[in-house]
C-alpha cells in the first residue's frame, strides 16, 4: 500500500507540484514514469529472488528500499540539504529506490496464495493481496489534495508519505520470518515441482494462452496507471479542482475493491476464471469510452463521477482474478515468473503509453474555465489522448475475448495429485487389513 503511494504522491497535485520545485508538468510526470523504467531490468531479478530465494527475502528488501527511498525524497524539502534550483534530483533519486521495490512485491500475491492457501481461497488471497495497492492509490487520490492544497504544503506531503514506509519497513524485518508455512495447504503447494527459471521462460515463450494473457492484461494495467498518473491533468482543463480529481481516482478505486472482492468470492467457488475475466474485460472497456467521452465535457461532475466508478468496478477487479488465470494457463512455471513477466510487461507498455500520450496532448489556448496552474503556462487538451486511450482499451478486450482458451492445468494437477494420495491410501488400508491375503499374494 505505501508502495503506491509514494509512486503516485504528486500525481493528483501535479500543477502544484510543478511550482514548488519550479520544474515542468512533463518532468513531474517523470516521477511516475521513472517506476515504469526502473521496474523492467529490476522486475529480471525480482522474478529470480521470488522463485528461487523465496517470499521473505523479496518482501523484506522492498520494504528496506522503500524506507530509504522515502527518506531521500524527505532531502528535497531539508533546507540543510537543499541543492537549490535542483531539489528535484533529490525527488528522482529517491522515486528511482522506491521503484526498484515494487517488483519485488507486487508478483507476490499469487505466489503468498499459492504457497499459504488452499485452494478454495487462493483467489480470495490473491484478492485481498493484490487490492492494497488500489488501496494506495486511493489514500493518495484522497489525501494528497487534501494534505498539499497549495505549494507550501508540498513538504507536509513528503514527509506523511514517508511514515508509512517506514513503519511497513519495521512491520516487515520483525514480522516476516518465513517464506512458506509448516504444512502445505495443497497438492500443488506440497510438490514443488516448478522449472528453474530460464526452463520456466522457455516454457512461457511457447505457452500461446499465456502470451496472449500477457498481451491483453499487460495493456490493461498500463492504461489504469496511466489514467491514475495524469487525470489531474485530463480534468482540470476542463474546470475540475484537484480536490475533485482526487474524489474521482478515490471512486474509481473503491468502487474497484468492492468488484475485486465479490469476484474473487464468486471465482474462489465457481472456478469460472475465463469467464469471468471475459465479461469484465468488455464492461470495462465500455466503460472507458463512456469516460473518455464525457471527461472532455464541461460541468459534468455526476457523470464523471459514476463512469469513474464504473470504470473501476469492471476494470479493477480484473486483477487478482487474471493473475490467478496466468498462474492456471502457466502452471508448472513459478507463480513470481509468470506473473513478474506480465508485471515487467506492463511497465514497458506504461512508458510507451505516457510517451505517446503527452505527445497527443496540445496546448489549450482558448481554456477560460481552466483550474491549471496558470504559471506552468497554457493549460494541455487531452482529448485526442484520452480516445486513443478508449481505442487501445476496447483492441485488448476484443483480441482477448476471441482468442483467449486455455484449461486450468494447476487445478488438473492438483485433482490427479489428490485422486493419487487417496488412491496409495485405500490400497495401503486393504494391505493393512488383510495381511494373510497379502502374503499369499506375494506367493
Amino acid at each position: 500500500m505505501d508502495r503506491r503511494w509514494l509512486w503516485l504522491t504528486f500525481a493528483p497535485v501535479a500543477d502544484i507540484t510543478a511550482e514548488r520545485f519550479r520544474t515542468s508538468l512533463d518532468m513531474v510526470n517523470w516521477l511516475s514514469i521513472v517506476y515504469f523504467v526502473v521496474s523492467v531490468p529490476v522486475g529480471l531479478l525480482a522474478i529470480w529472488i521470488l522463485d528461487t530465494i523465496g517470499l521473505r527475502c523479496a518482501v523484506l528488501l522492498c520494504a528496506w528500499l522503500n524506507m530509504v527511498g522515502s527518506i531521500v525524497r524527505v532531502f528535497s524539502v531539508i533546507d540543510s540539504l537543499s541543492l537549490g534550483s535542483l531539489n528535484y534530483v533529490y525527488l528522482l533519486v529517491g522515486q528511482c529506490l522506491c521503484a526498484g521495490a515494487q517488483p519485488l512485491i507486487i508478483f507476490a500475491p499469487t505466489k503468498l496464495a499459492a504457497l499459504w492457501f488452499p485452494e478454495d481461497q487462493r483467489a480470495t488471497a490473491n484478492m485481498i493481496a493484490s487490492m492494497s495497492n488500489p488501496l494506495g492509490m486511493l489514500i493518495v487520490n484522497l489525501l494528497s489534495p487534501t494534505i498539499a492544497p497549495e505549494a507550501k504544503d508540498i513538504p507536509l506531503l513528503i514527509g506523511v508519505s514517508a511514515a508509512p514506509a517506514i513503519l511497513g519497513c519495521l512491520m516487515s524485518t520483525v514480522g516476516v520470518c518465513s517464506s512458506v508455512p509448516p504444512t502445505p495447504p495443497s497438492a500443488s503447494a506440497d510438490h514443488l515441482n516448478s522449472p528453474t527459471f530460464c526452463e520456466g521462460l522457455k516454457m512461457l515463450s511457447r505457452n500461446k494462452p499465456y502470451i496472449i494473457l500477457n498481451l491483453c492484461f499487460a495493456t490493461g494495467v498500463a492504461l489504469f496507471t496511466c489514467l491514475s498518473s495524469l487525470l489531474e491533468q485530463i480534468l482540470c482543463v476542463n474546470g475540475y479542482s484537484n480536490f475533485f480529481a482526487g474524489l474521482t481516482g478515490a471512486l474509481f478505486i473503491i468502487f474497484g475493491l468492492i468488484g475485486a472482492f465479490f469476484l474473487g468470492l464468486y471465482v474462489d467457488r465457481t472456478k469460472k476464471f475465463t469467464e469471468t475475466t471475459k465479461i469484465s474485460f468488455v464492461l470495462s472497456a465500455l466503460t472507458c469510452i463512456g469516460f473518455a467521452v464525457v471527461s472532455q465535457m464541461r460541468e459534468q461532475t455526476y457523470a464523471v463521477a459514476i463512469l469513474s466508478s464504473l470504470f473501476g468496478l469492471f476494470g479493477f477487479s480484473i486483477y487478482p482474478i487474471a493473475m490467478e488465470l496466468n498462474v492456471e494457463c502457466s502452471y508448472p512455471v513459478g507463480e513470481g515468473t509468470s506473473s513478474g513477466i506480465i508485471f515487467v510487461t506492463s511497465q514497458i507498455l506504461g512508458v510507451l503509453f505516457i510517451l505517446l500520450f503527452q505527445n497527443l496532448a496540445v496546448e489549450k489556448k482558448n481554456a477560460p474555465f481552466s483550474t491549471c496552474a496558470v504559471s506552468l503556462g497554457p493549460p494541455m487538451d487531452w482529448s485526442n489522448a484520452i480516445l486513443v486511450m478508449a481505442g487501445i482499451s476496447t483492441l485488448a478486450s476484443c483480441f482477448f475475448i476471441i482468442t483467449f482458451h486455455t484449461n486450468y492445468k494447476r487445478i488438473s494437477a492438483e485433482t490427479s495429485q489428490s485422486f493419487s494420495t487417496n488412491k496409495t491410501e485405500e490400497e495401503s488400508i486393504v494391505v493393512t487389513a488383510h495381511p494373510k491375503c497379502h502374503k499369499l499374494n506375494k506367493l
